[in-house]
């Protein structure tokens, strides 16, 4: 793959290791808290599976409705998730660079979130550092105090050669190391 479809390809990365959180995660664990203020995993684990379907409406220039509805069930997460993760990255593949490198917004969210899951759960998976790097990069060029939200919190300082997750999560507000 090229670089000009390189954002689309750390995409494609990004589901598939949260893809690979979600077989991580056990009905007991849904009622744990998580790193997003006020959001326990099952708030989480709604919004996380919900991401490529709304995403891909987005990329098609349809209503998106960010609102969390929290999961249900008791396990067949990845499933579930593998749909929307398969035709989002479809709908990316051979577009102009232009449009290919939006796909670097859902990189950096996809991530953040699959580390949130971890970190709550306590399990653990291998993870991509260019995906990190990538979202970390993104959110660099356009997450100003300024226009942070309630999502993001006051980046938290980490040494400039930590790990690139632990960058990339201190960037948002969270604490690597708690």
């Amino acid at each position: 793959m090229d670089a000009e479809q390189r954002p689309v390809l750390v995409l494609s990365r990004a589901l598939d290791q949260a893809r690979a959180a979600l077989t991580t995660l056990n009905p007991p664990d849904l009622d744990k808290p998580t790193p997003c203020d006020g959001w326990t995993v099952r708030e989480l684990l709604g919004h996380l599976l919900a991401l490529p379907g709304l995403f891909l409406r987005m990329g098609r220039g349809q209503e998106v409705d960010w609102s969390v509805t929290p999961a249900e069930g008791d396990g067949g997460w990845a499933d579930e998730f593998r749909f929307d993760a398969h035709r989002l990255v479809q709908h990316w593949e051979g577009r102009a660079p232009e449009e290919a490198a939006r796909a670097d917004m859902q990189t950096a969210e996809i991530a953040v979130h699959t580390w949130d899951l971890l970190r709550a759960t306590g399990h653990t998976i291998p993870l991509d550092p260019e995906v990190a790097e990538r979202g970390l990069a993104f959110l660099q060029q356009g997450l100003t105090a300024e226009n942070r939200g309630d999502a993001f919190g006051t980046p938290v300082d980490v040494p400039a050669d930590a790990p690139p997750y632990d960058r990339l999560v201190a960037f948002t507000g969270r604490h690597p190391s708690a």
